[in-house]
């Protein structure tokens, strides 16, 4: 177990101490009062618990698995040609996506280790900027294109996209207009990404 040195000033303090002959009394209090500086080895778990460290640093695990068990329950996954992976997580009751349509549509990106990368709701106020696309593949990543045709509106899905069916091309979307959210998304296209999709209106 990793330790700590930790200095600990002790004060000893001898009052049964008389004077010596031609010792004046504050000489002798201060001679009577001796500092011992002592070295002593504390386990780091303990010295991280007595100031409250240990339940944040240990149970991040526990923290992931809690949050884990809130997530929606999926209905059915699919592997499609592409090598994209869907997971339906609500099923829509409105009109159905087809190749061609304009659907507006809520979606969060992450990448594949569940790292935030961009999404049209804010994750403080719960606002929501939907997003207009057009599903043909000169104006769409092709893999978001696959995992919207089918769906109905009101319906969501979580999906992993491969990069050979992603961000290919820097004009093709969604992507963000603002510079930050926009390079984030950018740095990260040659890697798979996860996204979450509801859809919203099949105009």
């Amino acid at each position: 177990m990793e330790t700590l040195q930790f200095k600990t000033l002790i004060i000893v303090s001898n009052r049964q101490r008389f004077r010596r002959p031609g010792e004046t009394k504050n000489h002798a209090v201060e001679k009577s009062t001796r500092k011992i500086t002592t070295t002593k080895m504390i386990p780091r778990r303990l010295l991280l618990h007595s100031f409250g460290f240990i339940p944040v640093l240990l149970n991040v695990p526990l923290i992931a698995e809690a949050l884990e068990m809130n997530e929606p329950e999926v209905i059915r996954t699919q592997k499609l040609d592409s090598g994209v992976r869907i997971q339906d997580i609500i099923d829509g009751e409105g009109k159905e996506a087809r190749e061609g349509d304009l659907v507006e549509v809520n979606y969060v990106c992450r990448r594949s280790n569940g790292y935030f990368v961009h999404s049209t709701v804010d994750q403080f106020s719960g606002e929501s900027s939907p997003v207009i696309l057009p599903l043909n593949e000169k104006e769409i990543i092709k893999g978001l294109k696959e995992v919207i045709i089918g769906m109905k509106a009101g319906g969501k899905r979580r999906a992993l996209i491969p990069p050979s069916v992603g961000y290919v091309n820097e004009n093709l979307g969604p992507i963000p207009d603002e510079f930050g959210p926009r390079r984030s998304l950018l740095s990260h296209v040659k890697e798979p990404l996860i996204f979450e999709v509801q859809l919203l209106k099949v105009l």
